[in-house]
C-alpha cells in the first residue's frame, strides 16, 4: 500500500492556509524585506555575482541545505533531503544590470563600475532578480520549516549572468543535472512590470522568446564624399539592408507566427565628407518556433549578400554575418500539464481571482535551456505582479506608461510582492511533490 499521498487538490485545501499564517511567517516577513533591501542596494553584474551568491548559500546552508557554490561561476545549488518522492528544483537568477538607478528611493543603488567598453555606469537590479531572490529564500524558509507537508528531495538553484544569457549554459555545461540531481519537476518566477502586486499571471505552452544577438559587417569601397562614384557606399549598402530586413517578418514568416527581427545599432563613417569602407547593424533576433528563427537567420544572410551583390561588389567584400552563439537562447515552453498543475497551486494559494491568463513575450530568459536538455524535463514559469495597485489604477485611467522592466525608474511594491511571490513558489512546490505517490517505505 502507498502511504504519505493524498490527491494534489484534497492535500492543498487541507494545506494551503496553515504555513501561510502562522507566526514564522508574519516574523519572518520583515527578515525578507530586510534582505530585498540589501539586495538591491548592492547589484552585480552578470559573472561578477560573487558576493550574491554568498549571501544566498549562507542562508541556504542555515535552513541545513547541503549547498555548493561556484558552480558555472557563481552558481549556488542547496539540496535538501526529505525521504523518498520527486525532485523539485525552483531556480532564481541572481544578476543585475549595467544601469544608473533614479527611483530616489532611499535604499537605491550607487553602485558604479567600469564597463569593458571603458564607460562608466550605475548597477541597478532593474529586472527584478532582487525580488526573485528575496522569494527563493522565503520559499526555501516555508518548505524547510514545513517538513512533514511534503516528501522528496528540494533543490533550490541560484544562478548568475541570466542578463547575457550565460548563466543557465554555465551550470549545465557543469554538470548540474548529473552532479546533483534530476529533476522531475522545474520552477521559476519573473517579476511583471505590468500586473498589480497581489496578483500573478501564467500560460501553458510558449512563454517567452528565443533571443540572438547578430551582427552584420557590410563592406564597400571607400573615399572622397565629393565623388560618390567612384566608391561603393557602405552606409547606403547598410541603409538598403536595414529596410529589407523588415521584409522577413512581413513577407517571409507566415503572419500566424511571432517573428521580430530588430536593427538596435548601425555604426559607420568618421567625417562630414568622406564615404569609409565598412558598417556595423547590431540586430536582435525574436521567435518560438526553432525553424522560425533557421528562416530569419538564412534571410538575413541571403538579403545582405544580394544587396552586396546589385552594388557590384566582389564575393569577398559581401556582408558578414555573425551570430553570438554565447549569447542566445532558446524560447521558454511551460509544460503544459506541469503548468496545469501550478495554476491550480496558484488559485488554492492566493484565490482564483489574483490569477490571471497571460500572453507570450517576445523578452528572453534562459530559464528555458533547463527544459531542452536531452531529457527534457518539465518547466514552468510565471509571472510575479510588482506594480503598486493604486498606480497602476492611476496608469490605466490617465492612459500612462508605466516604468517597464530594465528602466532605471522600475521601483516594485516590494512589501506586497514579496508575500505574494513566496506563497505562490511554495504552494507551486508543495502540490508538485504531492503530485505523484511516495515510493512505498514497505
Amino acid at each position: 500500500m502507498k502511504t504519505g499521498y493524498l490527491l494534489p487538490t484534497l492535500w492543498l485545501a487541507l494545506t494551503s492556509v496553515t504555513w501561510a499564517n502562522s507566526p514564522d511567517w508574519v516574523t519572518d516577513q520583515p527578515q525578507l524585506e530586510a534582505l530585498y533591501q540589501d539586495l538591491h542596494r548592492h547589484p552585480e553584474l552578470s559573472f561578477q555575482e560573487q558576493a550574491t551568491a554568498q549571501k544566498l548559500a549562507t542562508q541556504l546552508a542555515e535552513l541545513g541545505f547541503e549547498v555548493t557554490t561556484d558552480l558555472g561561476g557563481h552558481g549556488v545549488v542547496g539540496l535538501m533531503f526529505n525521504g523518498d518522492g520527486p525532485t523539485v528544483m525552483i531556480r532564481t537568477d541572481t544578476d543585475a544590470l549595467p544601469i544608473t538607478e533614479e527611483t530616489g528611493k532611499e535604499y537605491a543603488s550607487k553602485v558604479r563600475v567600469t564597463l569593458p567598453s571603458g564607460a562608466e555606469s550605475g548597477v541597478m537590479h532593474a529586472c527584478g532578480h532582487d525580488l526573485h531572490m528575496t522569494s527563493f529564500i522565503g520559499t526555501a524558509r516555508q518548505l524547510a520549516a514545513n517538513k512533514d507537508q511534503w516528501q522528496g528531495t528540494l533543490m533550490m538553484v541560484a544562478q548568475g549572468a541570466e542578463e547575457v544569457g550565460g548563466g543557465a549554459k554555465a551550470m549545465l555545461n557543469e554538470g548540474l543535472f548529473e552532479r546533483f540531481a534530476r529533476p522531475d519537476h522545474i520552477l521559476a518566477l519573473h517579476v511583471s512590470a505590468s500586473l498589480p502586486a497581489g496578483k500573478v499571471a501564467i500560460r501553458p505552452g510558449y512563454t517567452l522568446a528565443s533571443v540572438d544577438s547578430v551582427d552584420i559587417q557590410v563592406f564597400g569601397k571607400g573615399g572622397h564624399g565629393a565623388y560618390p562614384h567612384t566608391t561603393v557606399d557602405p552606409i547606403v549598402l547598410a541603409s538598403r539592408i536595414v529596410l529589407a530586413l523588415q521584409t522577413i517578418t512581413s513577407r517571409e514568416i507566415s503572419p500566424l507566427e511571432p517573428s521580430v527581427v530588430t536593427v538596435g545599432s548601425i555604426h559607420g563613417g568618421t567625417k562630414h565628407n568622406v564615404i569609409g569602407n565598412e558598417v556595423t547593424l547590431q540586430l536582435t533576433l525574436r521567435s518560438y518556433s526553432p525553424q522560425v528563427r533557421e528562416a530569419q537567420l538564412a534571410a538575413i544572410k541571403r538579403l545582405s549578400a544580394g544587396i552586396a551583390m546589385s552594388a557590384g561588389l566582389p564575393p569577398e567584400l559581401y556582408p558578414t554575418v555573425t551570430v553570438h552563439e554565447q549569447e542566445s537562447i532558446p524560447s521558454t515552453y511551460n509544460d503544459p500539464a506541469q503548468t496545469a498543475q501550478v495554476r491550480e497551486a496558484l488559485q488554492l494559494a492566493l484565490g482564483a481571482e489574483q490569477v490571471e491568463d497571460t500572453e507570450p513575450v517576445m523578452a528572453g530568459e534562459d530559464f528555458g535551456l533547463y527544459g531542452r536538455t536531452g531529457d527534457k524535463l518539465p518547466i514552468t514559469i510565471f509571472w510575479l505582479g510588482t506594480v503598486e495597485p493604486e498606480q497602476f489604477n492611476a496608469a490605466r485611467i490617465n492612459g500612462t506608461a508605466l516604468p517597464s522592466l530594465h528602466s532605471s525608474h522600475f521601483a516594485p511594491d516590494y512589501r506586497a510582492a514579496i508575500p505574494v511571490g513566496v506563497k505562490a513558489m511554495t504552494q507551486s512546490a508543495l502540490m508538485l511533490f504531492n503530485a505523484n505517490p511516495a515510493a512505498d517505505p514497505f
